[in-house]
């Protein structure tokens, strides 16, 4: 029979194997032969070099053959072209069939990096471009680490798919650089968004030793890899506090990881009790841990759903589904925006910066459209502070945002978008003013969240040029844009819209003209149900945590508070009209938007004692999981009738919009994954959303 590691390998039939390349270099300064190890998948920087069984056998080989050898004086290994290594191959980790299998795939990744810290000679890591995950602990078994300045992405992202740093990281990186700083890019980071740093960052850490210039780095770091040899520089590196600080590092991580995700998500808190244990721990015990943490989390249905995110983010949401030929797309020239309130503001200044193009704000009269042009320059010089633009790019996003009171300004924009108040016959009327003065080929979109697109554009003279563009607030922060067919909405007009979309940089997800769309109709629904339990008797603050252990990014009192009561209250209304065997509108919310009130909670976090009062009665009171049993139901019946009513293409897509629309976490996959995990699926639609596995293409 064969072995884990040799059934392992099988599993990863489709690796592309990033080889080991050697070859010798003679080091400056009379120092020595050196191995250049350049690890090279064969394929652009596009296809990043990634390590599978292959890879780590192909880079052993390199460092046998090194080893055997007694004429050199180093051992150093680089990447390709802006590509140091993005970590383990993942593509065949959903495959594995047992824990043997994934134990054996964690003690592989050990045994051959952890050789390039102990060879007789010295070794050293030049990290010439993006690193992650098992690429950065590659490096971090080396002695020496230099780095390039142009470094664009360095992480430990396992935490944020459902792993943990398995190759060394949570043993090597806190006895590097302390555990403090080590468990920003172990845990704090993964959790904000998958946040990377840059090369400068990672000599400011003390992770690299020395930085160099992109142009000459490999150079400039041969020379310095010389003068260690020599001797002519002895690297010094600050004793790390393996006392309280440690300890309080640990408590300061748990804090974070509970207030997110509510121990919702395994990985992280293995990954802080890896971290919390290596201070104690010999480094083979620490990797022995790594190696039972690695095997029991690649086995939870948490990481299939997070590398099933993942896939969707970085793979689906670049092949949008149902979009048209992009050589249909109209350029766009000028941007007109209706309004000048905060959203329209926020849509100003993202147009200027992403398209570089005039942007010409309207509204109703001369105090509201100064405050929105005001808005956008402040934003602008906030950037200009922050180092994120130039003083040349301040000065030109500021000349392209300007204002009018007449929509006469739009006559030369190819693409004009309405953010006027959330009423039918106000957007009607503005279209008709815009048609008026455009050409018959401008695109009129609308950053409805809940109305009918195809009703807004049936009074048009052109129906055909007008689409949904609905942005999610904070418009520069969440990456979701639904765009919304209407009936009549021709294919330039769709392709106009997935051609900005991605300038923009946004995610596009192509949507049916149904009430409400996608993420509002789900959160809708969801925040429903809880509003329904309080409406029926129980405690708001019951009711407010009863979702917690799905780790959203906030309750739902509080994406009530968020999202705005009224506006929250228009959406439920339209949705209750639409449907209303399923969506119903809470009296409780009413009342509380007919009291004037916009916040649920005080400056204290509590609930403010008069949302209280307001949301008081009823003589039912539920538990928690009552609660969360109900909201999980109703969202597993809602979507199998939005996939069965062709909303989106594919249940795939309402995991997107979940995610990058409302930050619902990656541990989730979304939703569709959790409901067919937990066996909502079944036990409501009678069958799972993803019967075959998790596939995001």
């Amino acid at each position: 029979m064969s072995s884990p590691i040799e059934q392992a390998r099988e599993l990863f039939a489709d690796e592309v194997v990033t080889k080991a390349l050697s070859r010798d270099v003679e080091l400056p300064y009379g120092a020595g032969t050196a191995v250049l190890i350049t690890l090279d998948n064969g394929h652009d920087h596009t296809k990043p070099n990634t390590f599978g069984p292959g890879g780590l056998l192909s880079l052993n080989e390199a460092i046998d053959a090194a080893a055997a050898r007694t004429d050199i004086a180093a051992v150093a290994i680089t990447g390709k072209p802006f590509i140091f290594a993005v970590g383990a191959d993942l593509t065949g980790v959903p495959l594995l069939e047992n824990r043997d299998q994934a134990h054996a795939i964690g003690k592989l990744g050990h045994d051959v990096l952890r050789r390039l810290g102990e060879l007789d000679v010295p070794t050293f890591a030049f990290v010439n471009g993006a690193a992650m995950g098992g690429g950065v602990e590659a490096a971090l078994h080396c002695r020496y680490r230099t780095v390039s300045s142009g470094v664009p992405a360095f992480a430990l992202p396992e935490a944020f798919l459902g792993l943990v740093p398995g190759w060394g990281g949570t043993y090597l990186l806190p006895h590097l650089i302390g555990a403090e700083k080590a468990l920003k890019l172990i845990i704090e980071n993964p959790l904000n968004q998958n946040k990377m740093i840059k090369g400068p960052q990672v000599r400011e850490l003390g992770i690299a030793d020395a930085m160099f210039e992109p142009a000459d780095f490999v150079e400039e770091s041969l020379r310095w890899a010389a003068k260690v040899v020599k001797g002519d520089i002895t690297v010094e590196r600050p004793e790390v506090d393996k006392g309280e600080a440690w300890d309080q590092a640990v408590n300061n991580a748990r804090f974070l990881v509970e207030g997110k995700l509510h121990g919702a998500a395994p990985a992280p808190v293995r990954a802080l009790d890896l971290v919390a244990a290596a201070k104690e721990r010999t480094r083979d015990e620490g990797f022995a841990a790594e190696d039972d943490a690695l095997a029991d989390l690649i086995m939870t249905d948490e990481l299939k759903a997070g590398l099933y995110a993942f896939d969707l983010v970085q793979k689906r949401a670049k092949r949008p589904a149902g979009a048209p030929d992009k050589s249909l797309a109209r350029k766009v020239n000028k941007v007109g925006v209706v309004g000048a309130g905060l959203m329209a503001g926020q849509l100003a200044l993202l147009f200027a910066r992403r398209l570089d193009v005039p942007v010409v704000l309207t509204d109703l009269d001369q105090e509201r459209l100064d405050k929105g042009v005001d808005y956008v320059h402040g934003e602008v010089d906030k950037l200009l502070a922050k180092g994120r633009i130039g003083q040349d790019k301040a000065n030109r996003l500021k000349s392209q945002v300007t204002g009018s009171l007449t929509k006469d300004a739009f006559a030369d924009a190819d693409f004009v978008i309405e953010a006027v108040f959330e009423k039918m016959e106000v957007k009607q009327q503005v279209f008709a003013e815009v048609e008026a003065v455009v050409s018959p080929e401008a695109i009129l979109a609308t950053n409805t969240s809940s109305l009918s697109v195809t009703e807004m554009a049936s009074r048009l003279e052109h129906p055909e040029r007008v689409v949904g563009f609905h942005f999610f607030n904070p418009v520069a922060v969440l990456p979701l844009l639904e765009l919304v067919r209407g009936e009549k909405t021709d294919e330039a007009a769709l392709a106009t819209a997935f051609a900005t979309a991605k300038k923009l940089k946004k995610t596009a997800v192509l949507c049916k003209d149904a009430p409400a769309f996608v993420v509002n109709r789900l959160l809708t629904l969801f925040m429903g149900e809880v509003l329904g339990a309080v409406e029926e008797g129980t405690e708001p603050e019951t009711a407010d945590r009863a979702v917690a252990p799905l780790g959203l990014p906030m309750s739902p009192l509080l994406l009530l508070q968020l999202v705005g009561p009224a506006v929250a209250l228009h959406v439920s209304e339209t949705l209750a009209t639409a449907f209303p065997d399923r969506f119903s509108v809470s009296e409780q919310h009413r009342r509380m938007v007919e009291a004037g009130k916009t916040q649920v909670f005080g400056a204290d976090f509590q609930i403010d004692p008069e949302v209280k009062e307001l949301f008081s009665g009823g003589g039912k009171a539920s538990s928690e999981q009552e609660i969360l049993d109900r909201a999980l139901e109703a969202l597993a019946k809602e979507i199998r009738i939005m996939l069965d009513e062709g909303v989106v293409a594919e249940a795939a897509d309402i995991d997107l919009c979940l995610i990058t629309g409302a930050g619902w976490p990656f541990h989730l996959g979304g939703i569709t994954p959790y409901l067919d995990f937990s066996g909502v699926s079944e036990r409501v639609n009678g069958a799972k959303f993803h019967p075959e596995g998790y596939k995001a293409l």
